[in-house]
């Protein structure tokens, strides 16, 4: 069976984010998503890999940069 899609507000529940701040994410920090029409649509489970790998911390939150 497959993974269903969510939607913007099923996606930002599931982080406990508001969905401006998924949009933001789209368009800032390359949150995995696709373009279905006119709507955004997700998977859980690339979103998830995505927020593991740091893709959705705070530019000072990656760590000292040099």
């Amino acid at each position: 069976m497959s993974e269903p899609w969510l939607s913007a507000d099923d996606i930002a529940a599931h982080l406990g984010v508001t969905k401006d701040t998924v949009y933001a994410w789209i368009s800032d920090k390359a949150m995995p998503a696709h373009k279905v029409g006119r709507l955004w649509k997700f998977q859980a489970s690339e979103v998830d890999a995505w927020v593991r790998t740091g893709g959705a911390a705070a530019p000072d939150e990656s760590g000292p940069s040099r």
